[in-house]
């Protein structure tokens, strides 16, 4: 009886198709593969297989309780983490794909620099067809940066900036364990005493109970006027009202926002209307740079192997932590 894996994507080429097959015939699985408009044929194929790689929660509902492993193909599992009773076997293993680290760095990069050279408020310049171009700009160079996630995509972010020359490079995270990306690692319970200084707030943080609102209200009032805050990790984290608020009073340099709640983002809602705020739907991440589905498919391939020998998944996540 073969050990049938089933794949549900939208990003593989021929050649993924390929490394996946050698890498599967290796461990001794069969692999099908399905495209985003054949759910009914993935679901009838995913009753009789032992692993799923995809990103579906509706897919992994249908699934049975002899599937023993979801590769997820997302970083973001909050929707598997927060609902046990999506997985039928509730021992099933449950890995993510860390692999984004290098595309949704770069979005950081792209707005750190529209924010620092003005870009919001020279959009509304050219939008009157005016010419004032002497609005004061800062640098990547000689600047500080404060983030909230020191994993895949956090230390992308700090190699990036350190690369440009920034002056120093604080991180958090729930250990607070020092990493070599960052000048200092805090735990994340000393926010309170990190945000006063910070002059460029990057959060990439998970989707957990316990970063729900993290930056809300009394912690927004805690950060410069001259700040900016950048969001990549989850809309959840921030409570966005007051934010607006201080975009909206000046009591914050600006923002850019590539992770909303709710998304998307309804037409109606005030965010859209914020002073110095660069809205992005969603875009950071994904699926469209090559080298992330390269990335990608290359973990699968790897922890398949880990997998098959009965070693430790590269990319497991702790569901009761939710990364």
């Amino acid at each position: 009886m073969s050990r049938d894996i089933c794949i549900y994507l939208e990003f593989l080429t021929d050649a993924h198709r390929a490394q996946i097959e050698k890498a599967a015939g290796a461990a001794g699985f069969v692999p099908h593969f399905f495209t985003l408009d054949q759910f009914e044929e993935a679901k009838d194929c995913l009753q009789h297989c032992e692993v799923l790689y995809a990103h579906s929660p509706e897919l992994l509902r249908t699934a049975p309780a002899g599937l023993k492993w979801y590769c997820c193909s997302f970083a973001g599992v909050d929707p598997y983490c927060k609902d046990p009773s999506i997985f039928a076997n509730p021992d099933c293993l449950l890995t993510n794909s860390n692999v984004y680290g290098v595309t949704i760095a770069e979005h950081v990069v792209m707005v750190t620099l529209m924010l620092l050279r003005r870009m919001p408020e020279y959009e509304e310049v050219i939008r009157a067809k005016s010419w004032s171009n002497q609005l004061a700009v800062r640098s990547i160079r000689d600047n500080e940066f404060t983030i909230l996630g020191t994993g895949n995509i956090g230390v992308n972010v700090a190699e990036r900036m350190r690369g440009m020359g920034a002056a120093k490079i604080t991180g958090l995270s729930r250990s607070g364990r020092p990493h070599p990306a960052f000048d200092t690692v805090y735990p994340i319970s000393r926010l309170d005493e990190v945000l006063p200084t910070a002059s460029i707030l990057v959060m990439a943080l998970p989707g957990t109970s316990g970063t729900f609102h993290l930056l809300d209200r009394a912690r927004i009032a805690l950060l410069p006027a001259s700040a900016y805050v950048i969001n990549v990790g989850r809309g959840s984290a921030i409570d966005q009202e007051p934010l607006m608020e201080a975009l909206n009073a000046g009591r914050l340099a600006g923002a850019a926002l590539d992770v909303m709640d709710p998304e998307p983002l309804p037409k109606e809602h005030p965010l859209w209307n914020a002073r110095n705020l660069i809205l992005t739907p969603h875009v950071s991440g994904n699926m469209t740079l090559g080298y992330t589905c390269d990335t990608n498919v290359e973990m699968f391939c790897a922890d398949l192997a880990n997998y098959a020998a009965g070693r430790p998944l590269r990319g497991l996540v702790n569901r009761k932590l939710g990364y």
